[in-house]
């Protein structure tokens, strides 16, 4: 039977290494950043279409820039501390341009294994 306090404290375990590990600073900006877009793509259809109103952008516009940049920073930080090659590396840095490409790409990191620290040998 499964402990409530033990698997509680894995749970709180792995919120904690979201912001203090590399791989989950990177799994943490990726996801961000994507959703990131999600609203500045409605305040671009509220302001140029429905509303006529900037407030979208405006808001959502510094708010992507921020984690556009940290998404970047955290890709080279992992990419750096799990060896990953420059054509990985790149394709990760420029997954942050197209809408959404940010998630697929850590989605594709997770499931081909390479957010995994190998050990040293």
């Amino acid at each position: 039977m499964h402990n409530r306090s033990e698997s509680s404290a894995s749970f709180v375990s792995k919120v904690v290494s979201l912001f203090t590990t590399p791989v989950g600073q990177f799994r943490l900006a990726a996801i961000t950043e994507a959703w990131s877009w999600a609203g500045l793509l409605a305040g671009m259809y509220f302001k140029y279409s429905v509303a006529a109103n900037p407030i979208g952008v405006q808001i959502m516009g510094p708010i992507h820039g921020g984690l556009f940049v940290l998404y970047v920073l955290a890709t080279i930080r992992v990419a750096i501390h799990l060896r990953w090659g420059i054509g990985v590396t790149t394709i990760g840095i420029f997954a942050a341009l197209p809408p959404f490409c940010t998630y697929f790409f850590e989605v594709w990191m997770l499931r081909s294994r390479r957010l995994e620290v190998k050990p040293s040998t």
